[in-house]
């Protein structure tokens, strides 16, 4: 068997509203719980397990490459709900989206600040 990511744990103050939050903005099924998590399944059979968390939350960055309907529908989501996105993940370009390697990209944060970040082309992949 080759060596895949399986799962990894996200941090949020309020584990049912973040996984509710990724699973609306992108489009996916509903989070389920397993033992202390909200479950989110994404499709490369890679699991975001939410776990509540008290104290401040150290960001981090979480990528989800995405077809260029589902990157019309996430950012049309986006924009209904008033959130703020960037075209890179310093948030130097505010209200922006990247055309890397003849790709869409665009970058916004979850309610814990975690830096998402939905693009059409894997990076260095040329267009």
């Amino acid at each position: 068997m080759a060596v895949q990511l399986n799962h990894t744990i996200v941090a949020a103050h309020d584990k049912k509203a973040a996984a509710a939050f990724l699973t609306e903005i992108l489009g996916l099924p509903d989070a389920t719980p397993f033992g202390p998590f909200m479950v989110v399944q994404v499709d490369n059979d890679l699991t975001l397990d939410f776990a509540d968390h008290e104290g401040e939350i150290a960001p981090q960055h979480y990528a989800f490459l995405v077809g260029e309907t589902e990157f019309d529908e996430i950012f049309g989501r986006i924009k209904d709900r008033g959130l703020r996105y960037w075209a890179d993940p310093r948030h130097d370009h505010p209200g922006e989206i990247n055309t890397r390697d003849g790709g869409r990209g665009l970058y916004f944060d979850d309610p814990d600040g975690h830096n998402l970040e939905i693009l059409t082309r894997w990076y260095g992949s040329g267009s």
